[in-house]
């Protein structure tokens, strides 16, 4: 069942409507903040939908760096699942 969370990015107070626990809820609306935060103080002033569009580009690069980390280790995982498992029944 969905819960509303109210939570603060920015200055600005908003509600979230999840399934997910409060304190993931909050713990993913500090890290959108932080984020945030970040590109306030690397860039120039800019409106907040700007700040939010490059906050969002660096998640979105973060992500998939990450995911491309994850799936070249799920794959060197299964290759190295599928010799031990042929070493195995050679030897079994």
């Amino acid at each position: 069942m969905k819960k509303a969370v109210d939570v603060e990015i920015m200055g600005e107070k908003f509600t979230v409507r999840s399934d997910a626990d409060e304190s993931y809820v909050r713990k993913v609306a500090g890290y959108v903040d932080g984020k945030m935060q970040e590109v306030m103080k690397t860039t120039r002033p800019v409106a907040k939908s700007s700040v939010a569009m490059l906050a969002a580009l660096n998640i979105a690069d973060e992500y998939q760096r990450l995911k491309d980390n994850y799936d070249a280790i799920l794959q060197r995982l299964n290759h190295l699942s599928k010799r031990l498992s042929t070493t195995l029944t050679e030897e079994g």
